[in-house]
């Protein structure tokens, strides 16, 4: 165990540097009058000791003035018990005159020390002084800590909704980036399926150049067989001149008919040239779709940084005013601690006069007291109708958050419902373009059949082969027309692919001038939030304003309870 003198022990064990308690009594430390002046400045120069006991050790005035020396030094000590010893009149009125320099000592045992009443209520009356002081110190503390906590979690929660935001705008972009995807593959498709329309017309179009060079060499073999009958049967010139006739017919019937192929040739082309000013079109219109994307994400990505910006001057803002008010707090203890000198250099002089005052300075003290009673319940009200609009703002935030999140919600399940309606098309093109490539092997098949049914009509008879031709020319109508309704339908496919880009198009431009919006939105959010925020650190300045001047009102009130109260009798004159 540690000593600390001539029968003195630590009865916790530890260094007295490292103590927190310490008792000494029975211990006789008044009798050694230079051992206990050195015992008083260690304890004056002691900050980690928070009790002190010094009953029945005969510690005389000189020994309480040694401690008064200590007390005004000492700035840990919170209680000392210095009861049963000798301080007698002096000793109290120089513990007395220390206190008002002593601010952290809230319990003085002065019992069995022959002291007067007047100084010991007035070391009662220091002693509440203290406590009072210490209390609306915690209070003090334990508002800003609240205070603090509430800016902290605003601030996490504008992060929060600042990377909400920064998620929302990224889906959105890759939303928008797969609808163009979506959007330029279908571009692609339709420029496939016209390349393989192309390829299908050429492809009917040398078979009817076949088909027409069979006819001519079928006509000339007629020819041949006509002058051969007319040269072997003159007898049935009837039969020929009939003949002759009909094939004037079948003459003049296949130039018609190669008119109307070459009339459909010709409409087919129109078609053809029509359907590549649209593809164009479709590629002009999905490069200003790029344009335009390209300026929402430089729109997107210059509002970010300035929500960025202003995020960091609010911060700095806060940190500002969070200084300021240090400063102000450390101004106000200054003029404290420099009034409370001031009024200690006054008290030698006013102590004549305390006794007439003391009457008047307890009424005083009644009406300070109600007065601090009205103030802490308005304090208390304000701090509740503080904590009330605090509470209503983050309700109103969450909800906004989540009529937010529907909107985006509802937002998504559209564009979602658009890539399914494309999907859709896509598919839909895709069985066009294998039936069109079913049509052309059909008609591929059917030319092979014409071809080997012209061989057939060469072996047989010339009457048969006038009405296998015959029939052949009217099954070679029907399927041309056929083919016309085919190209029609396939046009009014185009057509609708045509409208649904378009309607695609028109969805695209909602859902960007829907996208600004948002952003509008968020940033009228922002700015109202902002003004929120102004208007609570305006209300928590004021509240700091109006405490820091009742506690002045209160720490004058005290002081001129003080001045009023007799803590020393008049000095004798030397």
């Amino acid at each position: 165990m540690p000593t600390l003198g001539p029968g003195i022990r630590c009865p916790s064990g530890h260094a007295p540097d490292s103590a927190h308690s310490l008792t000494l009594e029975w211990n006789n430390l008044g009798m050694w009058e230079d051992a206990f002046a050195t015992f008083c400045g260690a304890l004056a120069a002691n900050s980690a000791l928070r009790q002190l006991d010094l009953r029945n050790n005969q510690i005389t005035h000189k020994g309480a003035e040694e401690l008064a020396l200590a007390l005004k030094m000492n700035s840990s000590l919170k209680e000392l018990d210095l009861r049963w010893n000798n301080l007698g009149l002096l000793g109290g009125r120089a513990l007395a005159s220390c206190l008002p320099s002593n601010r952290t000592l809230w319990r003085l045992e002065l019992a069995g020390n022959s002291i007067p009443g007047d100084i010991l209520r007035a070391v009662e009356q220091a002693m509440s002084h203290n406590q009072d002081q210490q209390a609306s110190l915690r209070e003090n503390q334990a508002r800003t800590q609240v205070l603090s906590k509430e800016v902290r979690t605003l601030q996490e929660e504008k992060s929060r909704q600042f990377l909400d935001l920064m998620e929302t705008i990224n889906k959105q972009r890759e939303e928008i980036a797969r609808s163009g995807r979506a959007t330029a593959v279908q571009v692609a498709q339709l420029q496939e399926a016209l390349n393989e329309r192309h390829s299908i017309i050429k492809a009917l179009k040398a078979k009817l150049q076949m088909a027409e060079a069979a006819l001519v060499l079928s006509e000339q073999k007629a020819q041949d067989l006509g002058e051969l009958l007319t040269s072997s049967e003159q007898k049935q010139q009837s039969l020929a001149q009939r003949q002759a006739r009909e094939q004037r017919l079948e003459q003049q019937e296949a130039a018609e008919r190669e008119a109307k192929l070459l009339r459909d040739l010709s409409a087919a082309n129109e078609k053809n040239l029509l359907l590549r000013n649209q593809v164009d079109e479709l590629e002009r219109k999905s490069k200003s779709l790029q344009e335009q994307l390209f300026m929402a994400r430089q729109e997107l990505t210059t509002v970010s940084t300035e929500l960025k910006m202003r995020a960091v001057q609010a911060e700095e803002r806060l940190e500002l005013e969070k200084k300021r008010s240090r400063q102000n707090l450390e101004d106000s203890e200054q003029l404290r601690s420099k009034e409370v000198e001031h009024m200690t250099r006054h008290l030698e002089d006013s102590e004549r006069a305390m006794q007439e005052r003391l009457q008047r300075l307890e009424a005083m003290r009644l009406s300070l007291e109600e007065e601090l009673s009205r103030a802490k319940a308005v304090v208390l009200s304000e701090r509740s109708q503080a904590e009330e609009e605090l509470i209503k703002a983050k309700n109103q935030v969450r909800l906004e958050e989540q009529q937010h999140r529907a909107h985006l919600e509802e937002r998504l399940r559209l564009l979602t419902q658009a890539r399914d309606e494309a999907q859709g098309t896509c598919l839909q093109q895709k069985q066009v373009v294998s039936e069109a490539q079913a049509r052309a092997g059909q008609l591929s098949l059917q030319v092979e059949g014409l071809r080997r049914r012209l061989e057939e009509l060469q072996q047989q008879e010339l009457s048969n082969k006038d009405q296998e031709k015959v029939a052949e020319v009217a099954r070679v109508r029907v399927e041309l027309q056929e083919q016309n309704g085919r190209l029609q339908a396939e046009l009014t496919a185009q057509e609708a692919l045509k409208e649904k880009a378009a309607a695609l198009e028109r969805q695209l431009k909602v859902i960007m001038s829907d996208h600004r919006e948002a952003l509008l939105d968020r940033e009228s959010e922002n700015a109202s939030l902002r003004e929120k925020l102004r208007l609570k650190e305006a209300e928590m300045a004021r509240i700091r304003d109006e405490e820091a001047q009742r506690a002045s009102f209160l720490q004058n009130a005290v002081l001129t309870y003080v001045q009023g109260s007799p803590l020393r009798a008049p000095s004798p004159q030397k």
